[in-house]
């Protein structure tokens, strides 16, 4: 019998569990099944591969030696497999990229359009985002995090710019002339802010304390519905500064930026071309500075906002 990589993963398997009982329930065949079968490979690799008593099963010398093995030839095995998808998926679709609720998506997508062709997935968790970039299912992530953070997900990220976060509030409201407030000037108010599953609510929780105040109503929801809650007068929105317009309503900095966004590209260690992709959001994030002219106006006020680092 010619060892097989299923071979080495009932080895795993029943080392990891503990025996062979626990062993053939993980793997979802029956018990009888797979002492038959590990005593097949037993044969084949010339010894028994664990001592077994009313104990469980614990690996012998020799166990502990295919074991080792089995350790370095299972991962690599998966990382070609997954590695193997990535490159067929994206000789075929070209670029792949997924974005949380940013400013940099469109101005990426229309940068990169007369390279090839590009395809788009858009969702509030960049924990979604990450692990279908690390299954090969997306090439690119663009998401953000609060402060000096990173998403979640096992994948390699760059920095694309850090941007203060300002409030958007109705034409008619106490503040709406303001050109800086604190958060503490808004410690009444009832907020909004898009979704995420990143770690901004606890940042802007704690922003809120050290302004001495504790929020009161948090709405997370979609875009449209933030920007109607503003424009009617229940809500402050919390939103990125490269925001684009809105009728009805006014953009503020708030004073000292308490709260930063960190603008991410994530995409696989071994993806072809992340430089080169990095350089083209970087850019894409410049645009969108620009196109605010409360934003532009900030960053000429407070350098190194804005700006990639």
């Amino acid at each position: 019998m010619d060892l097989e990589l299923r071979h080495l993963k009932i080895v795993r398997a029943v080392a990891e569990s503990g025996s062979v009982s626990k062993a053939a329930t993980r793997l979802g065949v029956a018990q009888p099944a797979l002492t038959a079968q590990l005593k097949r490979i037993e044969r084949a690799l010339g010894g028994a591969l664990f001592q077994r008593d009313r104990y469980g099963a614990r690996p012998t010398p020799l166990g502990e030696l295919v074991l080792s093995r089995a350790r370095v030839l299972l991962p690599a095995a998966q990382e070609l497999q997954d590695e193997a998808v990535r490159f067929a998926n994206a000789t075929a679709v070209g670029y792949r990229i997924g974005a949380t609720n940013g400013p940099v998506l469109g101005g990426l997508v229309d940068r990169l359009a007369a390279a090839g062709p590009v395809s788009t997935y858009t969702s509030w968790s960049s924990r979604e985002l990450a692990a279908m970039v690390a299954q090969g299912r997306l090439d690119y992530v663009l998401a953000g995090s609060c402060g000096d953070g990173v998403p979640d997900g096992d994948i390699a990220w760059q920095t694309i710019g850090v941007d203060p976060v300002f409030v958007m509030v109705a034409q008619d409201h106490r503040l709406a002339g303001e050109k800086e407030l604190t958060l503490s000037d808004l410690s009444g108010e009832q907020w909004a802010v898009t979704p995420g599953d990143g770690c901004f609510g606890d940042c802007f929780a704690a922003a809120c304390t050290r302004a001495g105040f504790t929020p009161s109503t948090m709405y997370e929801t979609d875009v449209a519905t933030c920007v109607h809650l503003a424009q009617v007068g229940r809500a402050v929105v919390l939103c990125q500064a490269t925001h684009p317009f809105a009728p009805g309503l006014v953009m503020v900095p708030i004073a000292g930026a308490p709260l930063r966004w960190r603008q991410m590209l994530g995409h696989h260690p071994g993806a072809p071309g992340a430089s080169w992709m990095a350089a083209h959001a970087k850019a894409a994030h410049a645009d969108a500075v620009r196109r605010s002219p409360v934003y532009h106006q900030w960053v000429l006020r407070n350098p190194g906002f804005g700006t990639s680092p």
